[in-house]
């Protein structure tokens, strides 16, 4: 199957007073078309960061960006023009993300009047198409963002994102602002448009539940670093690194009757500005030795289960 999107070593740093801090640090994965990536892990970790270098909403500090082959990294204006065609985002918040002075329908007419490509009648068109398929009543057509919940303007939001009817979506927590019995309602609606439409997703999120129950391959990501990929239903079954295995104790258990033991993470969480050389989880890992402060690299330990960990075979 095709990798619609591959990954190559991408960094984005950030000057600040203190140094370099870095954000994304030497990330690489690809994508199949049709499929889902999830990505994971604590706040500030770099997740939303490595999404929007992934579109151009940043610029990356070295690395590289291949769509369906070709190298986007440095596109220029009019390259990116293209490009955001077929690449979208939907934001975290639906609330600040919208423009509060347009209405639903305007909302997600916009993209389309932009492109320049349709008469006036066949973009009207198109956008009550676009709403009635996320399942926007055309009576909240000219409703605002403050009239509505969280639930329609995040369907206003993913309207918006279709508008141009893109192959890649990089969707940046798009459920954690909403009530859990939205959540599922948004989900389902996500995954029934990626059935439809062959739509590929870039999945951001801290909940793993919400990962396992979207993703079809998982990326753990800890301090800008990548320390466990794999495909999500083994990553579930068979967490190997520390970090991995600390976040999935942290998982509620709706059977009362099942124990599982919680991992509680103690030490400093390490700078990401300059940081050192070495796994940057050491200093809050039970298992940290000396060889833990040399250089790490993701090592596939079996079949696209791949963990970047000096002491993996000797903790599992």
């Amino acid at each position: 199957m095709e990798k619609i999107l591959e990954v190559l070593n991408l960094k984005k740093y950030f000057k600040t007073p203190r140094g370099m801090l870095h954000a994304v640090d030497d990330v690489s994965f690809s994508i199949v078309q049709g499929k889902t990536i999830g990505v994971v892990g604590e706040s500030g970790c770099g997740k939303s960061t490595l999404g929007r270098t992934l579109i151009h909403l940043l610029e990356s500090t070295e690395g590289k960006i291949l769509f369906h082959g070709e190298d986007i990294t440095h596109a220029d204006k009019k390259k990116l023009r293209t490009i955001r065609e077929n690449m979208q985002i939907i934001f975290q918040d639906p609330f600040s993300s919208l423009n509060p002075r347009m209405t639903a329908f305007e909302t997600v007419r916009e993209p389309l009047y932009l492109a320049g490509k349709w008469t006036k009648e066949e973009i009207n068109e198109r956008t009550e198409q676009i709403m009635e398929t996320v399942g926007l009543d055309a009576r909240l057509r000219n409703s605002y963002p403050h009239e509505l919940d969280g639930g329609r303007r995040q369907r206003i939001g993913i309207a918006r994102a279709l508008a141009l009817n893109p192959e890649f979506i990089v969707c940046d927590e798009p459920v954690s602002a909403l009530d859990v019995s939205i959540q599922a309602q948004i989900l389902n609606l996500m995954q029934d448009l990626q059935e439809k439409r062959k739509l590929t997703y870039v999945f951001i999120t801290h909940d793993l539940s919400v990962v396992r129950h979207i993703s079809d391959e998982i990326c753990v990501m800890y301090l800008g670093q990548m320390v466990e990929k794999s495909p999500a239903k083994e990553l579930f079954k068979n967490p190997v690194h520390p970090y991995t295995k600390a976040l999935l104790s942290a998982i509620p258990i709706p059977d009362i009757h099942v124990k599982r033991k919680r991992i509680l993470l103690s030490g400093e969480v390490t700078s990401p500005i300059e940081p050192k050389p070495g796994c940057r989880f050491a200093a809050r890992c039970p298992y940290a030795e000396d060889k833990c402060r040399e250089p790490q690299s993701l090592e596939e330990i079996s079949k696209d289960h791949y963990v970047s960990c000096k002491r993996v075979n000797e903790i599992n």
